[in-house]
């Protein structure tokens, strides 16, 4: 991605709208910051949340130009979510939403991040806001049966399972299980998902977990990666069809939910919800969130 594009796409953001200049000036502050510092640096989030963020590490200097990356998903998440809920966060990264989820909104978690060097950095993010006695983190791929699948491990937030003969320099051999025998009976009330096109081997080991009726929300990345590992990602929407599910993308400033229209260009992150009635009425009374100085 080249620097104006990158530029255009910070100055855009919703949350930067009316401040493209701060905007700007906070990119400018970290790429030449971060390179007079040895390690990581605490950055302040939201509601008292942080993390500890190093240059390269695009899943989390994102959050630093734009509040939240991921602006509609994240919203999502901290107006959804109550103290009292559990969290799991499938393919979590360095964590950015699990410290929402757990820090910002005080909620308890399993997160499951398969790269060990990744991991690493996750349990760094848990500690530094204390969540350790809220939030299990287990080095671990999730998938359709306990086993053993190859991963890639230089990507960054793109480190994915490798498909069949796929050969990398990076291959790391991870054990991987259901999220049903992980949980082992436990109900969440919001997943996230982002496992880079294995959606499908997540949702087959998942069958009792979406079936729990405190579920009533899946945040899902799918972006056409499933192809590569045989998936027909359409099949995607009908099992969350069958345990009860639609989907819909949110209006943060508005905390409107919105149905997605069938054959309309669609976001790479889907909302999946069960029993909007109840989901809405969440979101109108949640707590405002400042964000980049903006509320929400």
């Amino acid at each position: 991605m080249s620097f104006m594009t990158v530029l255009r796409s910070i100055a855009s953001h919703p949350l930067n709208r009316g401040q493209k200049l701060k905007a700007i000036l906070r990119y400018v502050r970290w790429q030449v910051g971060s390179r007079l510092v040895s390690g990581a640096v605490v950055h302040e989030w939201v509601n008292g949340s942080k993390f500890l963020v190093s240059t390269g590490e695009t899943g989390l200097t994102g959050n630093i130009y734009t509040g939240f990356q991921e602006y509609v998903e994240m919203a999502f998440l901290v107006h959804v979510l109550r103290s009292d809920d559990l969290f799991i966060d499938v393919g979590a990264n360095v964590g950015s939403y699990t410290v929402l989820a757990c820090a910002a909104v005080g909620a308890s978690g399993f997160c499951f991040e398969p790269v060990p060097g990744t991991y690493a950095r996750l349990l760094d993010n848990v500690r530094i806001n204390h969540l350790d006695d809220r939030v299990h983190c287990l080095n671990v791929g999730i998938g359709s049966k306990t086993g053993v699948l190859g991963f890639s491990s230089d990507m960054d937030a793109g480190n994915r399972v490798l498909a069949e003969g796929e050969s990398r320099a990076d291959r790391i051999e991870v054990q991987v299980e259901t999220l049903d025998r992980l949980l082992a009976g436990q109900s969440p009330a919001v997943i996230k998902i982002d496992v880079e096109g294995y959606e499908t081997a997540v949702l087959e080991g998942a069958g009792e977990t979406l079936g729990r009726p405190g579920l009533h929300s899946v945040i899902m990345e799918i972006n056409g990666s499933g192809e590569k590992f045989g998936f027909d990602e359409s099949r995607l929407f009908v099992t969350m069809s069958n345990s009860g599910f639609e989907a819909f993308t949110y209006l943060p400033m508005r905390r409107e939910l919105v149905k997605l229209a069938p054959g309309r260009d669609w976001p790479e992150n889907i909302l999946f919800i069960r029993d909007a009635a109840r989901v809405r009425a969440l979101l109108k009374s949640a707590p405002i969130f400042t964000v980049q100085g903006k509320q929400l």
